[in-house]
């Protein structure tokens, strides 16, 4: 099975709150989870050769959480191609914004050009209509997971 990092970008806890559902259903599976709530840039060095799970929601216009910040851009200026990194992306946001789910977008844009391998679909939750973001994140998780 995989070892995998679920790494957090969030404000009002709900990103962490997704994470939380999400490593007991990748543990029932198998996998090695570890949740990073203010991810460093070291830490998501650790698993290059594994599985990132970015769980992110998004700020202001399109603006990374200030706990997920600074490993976007240690990630953008530092790191370069990661051919061997497997990733999935949780970006939580409302469409009643114009940057919806923006956060996610740009990380899922950022690994793409960087070479990684994204396993499945980005899931976008939307805060207008799924006020619990893990009635919609759980399953597309177990899902998810079985692909690893």
């Amino acid at each position: 099975m995989a070892k995998i990092g679920i790494f957090v970008g969030t404000v009002y806890g709900n990103a962490l709150l997704v994470a939380e559902e999400a490593g007991p259903i990748l543990q029932e599976q198998g996998h090695e989870v570890n949740v990073f709530e203010d991810p460093t840039l070291a830490q998501w060095q650790d698993y290059s050769t594994d599985v990132a799970l970015v769980i992110t929601s998004t700020t202001g216009q399109g603006d990374f959480p200030d706990s997920i910040a600074d490993l976007v851009n240690g990630v953008k200026d530092k790191l370069g191609y990661q051919p061997t990194l497997r990733y999935g992306v949780i970006a939580l946001g409302d469409s009643s914004y114009d940057h919806f789910c923006g956060a996610g977008k740009t990380f899922d844009a950022l690994l793409q050009e960087q070479g990684a391998q994204r396993v499945g679909e980005v899931l976008l939750v939307d805060a207008a209509e799924d006020p619990e973001p893990e009635t919609v994140t759980s399953p597309w998780v177990e899902a998810w997971g079985k692909l690893l």
